[in-house]
């Protein structure tokens, strides 16, 4: 059996906390479950981070930079309304692909929110600093326009939403969205 390293480990311990995160939240996700499906002691967890927190800060930073990623790799040599159309369908094709990344960046945001209520600001920091990368990386290819970097911000955040309610692709709710992203990239399941 091949070993592997603490970093390749590290790894595998943040695909796992993604998918147990994404499913529980913060909160009510165990590090027990996270080092169950990697196949590692809680022990040797600690040992590859300090503690839970570290272990969602690190899950929540792959998060948005592998959404970062699918934004940019999309708009390569694109600008304007083909920008935005690649972006949409590369990030419907996303979360209909991985259904983690949308459930892990729901979880963000409602973990930030208690997080902050309770006077913690390290988490929230983090997910603001990513989230506005997030930003950066679709505004030049929208025509650095505020405007249009906010109506896709937003129709982005719609989309999380209602797919995350279960709204079938057929749903009049979609009707509004591009028709590659709204009902295309949910169709290709």
């Amino acid at each position: 059996m091949v070993r592997m390293s603490a970093d390749e480990r590290r790894e595998s311990v943040i695909r796992a906390a993604m998918h147990e995160f994404a499913r529980g939240g913060y909160y009510g996700t165990s590090t027990e479950a996270i080092a169950k499906r990697v196949g590692v002691s809680q022990p040797y967890l600690f040992r590859l981070f300090p503690n839970k927190q570290a272990i969602f800060l690190a899950a929540s930073e792959r998060c948005l930079r592998d959404t970062r990623e699918v934004f940019a790799g999309a708009v390569e040599g694109l600008r304007g309304e083909e920008a935005q159309r690649a972006m949409a369908n590369a990030y419907t094709q996303l979360i209909v692909e991985d259904p983690d990344k949308l459930q892990m960046q729901l979880q963000m945001y409602v973990t930030v929110a208690a997080a902050e209520a309770a006077g913690d600001h390290e988490l929230g920091e983090l997910v603001r600093k990513g989230w506005m990368e997030l930003w950066d990386t679709v505004h030049v290819p929208l025509g650095a326009d505020p405007g249009e970097t906010t109506t896709f911000m937003a129709y982005g955040m719609l989309i999380n939403t209602l797919a995350a309610m279960g709204f079938p692709p057929e749903h009049r709710v979609w009707q509004g969205f591009y028709p590659d992203a709204g009902v295309k990239g949910r169709l290709e399941k």
